[in-house]
């Protein structure tokens, strides 16, 4: 169980500045022993905390944190549309509005953790995080279709994820089959949606998305695969506007309004409206590739795009061959 104070002080140390403990004793109305307890919780979650004797506390460098408020007002017109839910800490944002999903919450509740100790990626990896290095939330949207025309739903969420991250000046940001966000071939941001419902009546998609803000070495260590941060991709960028990573909450903001402007052409339309985007934006269109199965086959070819059901199209020496979500690993040649 986290100290209740543990989260409280973190914030009063986002500034980046120096708090001595009788300061923070004073504020949270405490004990310093109390202070010193509610720390060395925060370091066992992985939250580096500089100590000096006679100057007291402080985080390696100033850091935004998740705040409510501050993504209603960034929400606008549209903050009566979402049903916002900022949590400290929880394991999985999913797993979290999955429960709640099944209690009847309503569409287009979101629900953002500063910290998942237990957040999942595609495959069952685990998504590395920490306080304040990514922004991680899950957003729960009821279609009134069944769950089997909800196919190519991840491929949507991309495009949303695209057209935000492109009006932030990160114009080198790419899509990879089925749910990735790629720079180079190096990771961005991922999404792993699940489905309640029947396969023909009314359903619920809840839609995890997970997005590298800040990268310290020692998370990257952690990281099974290459991959970059916002704060990275920005300084590649030769016109950035104002740094995503400067307010996560305003970053939130932006990203759902363009997810509920996707999720609302998608249950009208399906994915075959959204087809040609997303082809425009595929790391992988037209490059030679090796698919992997899950039993170990591997089948080479060409990527031809993608089908109208957000299939995955590959002409191979068998001619063109389709793949579903789930199946395969899509790596590019080298």
């Amino acid at each position: 169980m986290t100290h209740s104070l543990t989260f409280p002080i973190l914030r009063r140390l986002s500034d980046g500045c120096f708090h001595s403990g009788e300061a923070l004793a004073a504020h949270f109305k405490v004990t310093r022993s109390t202070i010193w307890n509610a720390l060395q919780e925060a370091e066992t979650l992985g939250v580096s905390i500089f100590s000096v004797r006679g100057r007291g506390y402080r985080l390696p460098a100033p850091v935004q944190l998740l705040d409510r408020a501050s993504v209603i007002i960034a929400l606008g017109e549209q903050q009566s549309v979402f049903n916002i839910e900022i949590h400290d800490q929880l394991e999985s944002t999913n797993t979290y509005l999955m429960e709640k999903a099944a209690q009847n919450v309503p569409s287009a509740t979101c629900v953002a953790a500063l910290l998942q100790t237990r957040g999942r990626g595609r495959r069952g990896r685990l998504w590395q995080s920490g306080i304040g290095n990514s922004l991680t939330f899950s957003l729960l949207w009821r279609f009134q279709s069944g769950a089997a025309a909800l196919s190519g739903l991840s491929l949507a969420v991309g495009v949303a994820l695209i057209r935000t991250l492109h009006g932030l000046g990160i114009t080198l940001a790419q899509l990879k089959w089925p749910n990735d966000v790629l720079i180079g071939h190096q990771k961005l941001a991922g999404i792993l949606i699940e489905l309640q419902g029947d396969m023909d009546g009314p359903s619920a998609a809840v839609i995890g998305i997970g997005i590298n803000l800040r990268m310290p070495q020692e998370l990257r260590n952690c990281i099974d695969q290459p991959a970059i941060d916002l704060k990275s991709a920005t300084q590649q960028e030769a016109n950035p506007t104002k740094s995503p990573t400067e307010s996560p909450s305003e970053l939130l903001a932006l990203l759902l309004k363009s997810l509920s402007h996707v999720l609302q052409d998608f249950e009208q339309h399906g994915f075959a409206n959204l087809q040609a985007e997303w082809t425009r934006y595929h790391a992988y269109q037209n490059k030679a590739v090796r698919l992997l199965l899950p039993d170990g086959r591997e089948h080479h070819g060409v990527v031809n795009g993608v089908a109208p059901d957000g299939i995955l199209l590959v002409n191979t020496d068998n001619g063109e061959q389709r793949f579903a979500a789930g199946e395969i690993s899509l790596r590019g040649l080298i």
